[in-house]
């Protein structure tokens, strides 16, 4: 069964200096987040951006690819920290999100984990999106190692 996830945003002006809202998310969770041409670019670093919303989107597609591969593995994670950076390059777009992760997984074997831990990266619905456009790197770390 298909499922459908909606936002919706108001644009004004033109691209360098106008501004932008996220007017709604479909879920409710959160809306009234402005956008700026100049928040993509570093300039206005305390307003958020395509690129911030794409980075948490990729990190909590990735948790929980990697939490069903571990759980079906039988090594569910006790917790799983991770962090996507998106790069963006002004006129090029966006050229990586790099993925970091650390994770809590008792009674794994490292090399298991590293297995899985790939195999999310490359089949998590984000990961698979980007794929062929983006270059998505992985670095995979037990918390007790």
């Amino acid at each position: 069964m298909a499922v459908d996830k909606r936002a919706t945003v108001t644009w004004q002006g033109d691209l360098t200096s106008g501004t932008g809202t996220i007017d709604e998310v479909g879920s409710g969770a959160f809306a009234g987040l402005p956008v700026t041409w100049a928040a993509r670019t570093g300039d206005q670093a305390e307003l958020t951006s395509p690129e911030e919303l794409l980075a948490a989107a990729h990190a909590a597609c990735f948790s929980m690819a990697f939490s069903s591969r571990l759980g079906k593995n039988e090594t569910p994670p006790d917790r799983l920290s991770v962090t996507a950076t998106v790069t963006f390059v002004p006129g090029t777009g966006v050229t990586t999100s790099a993925l970091v992760v650390v994770a809590d997984v008792p009674g794994i074997e490292v090399s298991t984990f590293r297995e899985l831990a790939e195999d999310a990266k490359l089949n998590c619905p984000l990961s698979q999106a980007l794929s062929g456009n983006v270059e998505v790197t992985l670095e995979a770390s037990l918390a007790s190692s």
